[in-house]
């Protein structure tokens, strides 16, 4: 029975349960993760763009100021060309300048969330290793314990008539682990059922050397001074 208790508080140690949903947690976040460094990189991408696209405007401009000061056009329908093309330079370059200033801000957001996500990464990451510790920990503990019982069982089970430890072992498969019951002040303790006065009477005239049964739940008894006999 204890095996059984063991095997049984070993399937359903609450770390379990705990580490399946720190897992799934981490799963989440570091997904949340790659994502927010993902948006980063691809708006750092963006913004060289953008910077170059500003640099090529800002160079195309000075080339043509400097056309204009060194009066290399001498043509009045050309200079009147060359200044409107310098004007729409001009405000070509300020729009691009706006849009690397907003691409900056999606960048900022994006490496300030991933950074906030790599924390939470590597929090829950701590909480699962630590409920992991716990979890080994509890499980060497019941391994160990089993061990004992385990050895125990055997040097017991060595004493026993084979006959009566394969009924045992039968009972044990049918009854949910429990194969033998304690009979408590006229109650089997295993279907928690009181034994009419035929049974106990029974029970009472039967041989101590004798296997004696429940007649509700077919457990062997395992009699006691207080069985109430």
């Amino acid at each position: 029975m204890r095996l059984t208790q063991l095997a049984h508080r070993r399937a359903n140690l609450p770390e379990h349960a705990e580490i399946e949903s720190l897992t799934a947690d981490l799963a989440q976040v570091r997904d949340l993760l790659v994502a927010a460094r993902t948006e980063e990189s691809d708006t750092a991408r963006e913004q060289t763009k953008a910077e170059q696209d500003v640099d090529q405007v800002r160079k195309r401009a000075a080339r043509d100021q400097q056309r204009l000061d060194t009066g290399a056009v001498t043509s009045p329908r050309d200079l009147e060309n060359l200044q409107k093309e310098i004007a729409s330079l001009a405000r070509r370059q300020s729009d691009l300048e706006d849009v690397v200033l907003e691409i900056m801000e999606r960048r900022e957001s994006a490496q300030e969330r991933a950074a906030e996500l790599a924390r939470r990464v590597e929090s829950v990451q701590a909480r699962t290793d630590e409920a992991v510790a716990r979890r080994d920990a509890a499980l060497a503990g019941i391994d160990t314990e089993a061990a004992s019982v385990t050895r125990e069982r055997q040097a017991v089970a060595a004493t026993i008539p084979e006959a009566l430890l394969k009924l045992y072992d039968k009972l044990r498969g049918q009854q949910g682990g429990v194969g033998a019951a304690r009979l408590y002040q006229r109650r089997c303790e295993g279907c928690r059922l009181e034994l009419n006065i035929t049974e106990v009477n029974e029970i009472r005239q039967a041989p101590a050397d004798e296997v004696v049964r429940c007649e509700n739940c077919r457990r062997i008894l395992v009699r006691t001074p207080e069985s109430g006999l």
